[in-house]
């Protein structure tokens, strides 16, 4: 949001400008609401559709024209002030650059299938889950194996798999009897077979589930 009092044509330069640095710094600013926030508040933001509020006394013309132009969701607000108490809003332009990225997506997304779909919630899950364990310390190194990522600090920690179809499958250094285990979420893998090394199979299948699994994570790291 960008307000200047009275008629000033430079409120949607400057507008735009802080628009073009918040995409532009887009990771630092979602690093930013997760910290403050949490993972579960900050997956609910939608990073691809920002919206620019113009403040002013008022707008020309031109100014209406020149939003018009963008494709970028832009509108332009008029105040007015009656009396001492009252302050009075009233919409100038209104444009939804972002109804056009939408339709597309709608568009595109009905020609992918469900797998597709499923496939990019993993890949943003998988991500949240190496933010996590790279943030745990800074000795924390990622090694790239042939069937599995494994962290390490002195030794491997946490073993995290190929994203299945609905799930990621996480392997941590934690003894099992150790640990309340929860059918869907934790299991004792002790002398099964798997990829990754660790006794612990932790099982994530939303964000919620990487932050119920950040103690595991850390105790592992911490028998590291």
């Amino acid at each position: 949001m960008e307000y200047k009092r009275g008629t000033d044509a430079g409120v949607i330069n400057q507008g735009l400008f802080y628009l073009a640095w918040l995409m532009d710094h887009r990771a630092e600013f979602e690093h930013l609401v997760r910290d403050r926030l949490g993972v579960t508040a900050a997956s609910q933001v939608l990073w691809s559709g920002p919206r620019l509020i113009c403040i002013a006394g008022d707008f020309t013309r031109y100014d209406v024209h020149a939003v018009r132009e963008h494709r970028r969701s832009i509108d332009l607000v008029r105040y007015r002030l009656f009396g001492r108490d009252l302050l009075g809003l009233e919409t100038v332009a209104s444009v939804s650059g972002g109804v056009q990225v939408a339709r597309r997506a709608r568009r595109q997304a009905v020609a992918q299938s469900a797998a597709d779909v499923q496939g990019a919630a993993m890949r943003e899950l998988a991500g949240a889950v190496d933010e996590v364990l790279l943030g745990l310390g800074d000795g924390v190194n990622r090694v790239e194996r042939k069937t599995y990522r494994a962290y390490q600090r002195l030794r491997n920690f946490a073993c995290l798999c190929p994203p299945q179809r609905s799930k990621l499958l996480v392997y941590l250094k934690v003894d099992p009897k150790n640990v309340d285990l929860v059918p869907g979420f934790t299991r004792d893998v002790s002398g099964l077979g798997h990829h990754g090394t660790g006794d612990l199979e932790v099982q994530l299948r939303t964000l919620r589930d990487v932050e119920r699994a950040q103690d595991l994570f850390r105790a592992s790291y911490a028998a590291a």
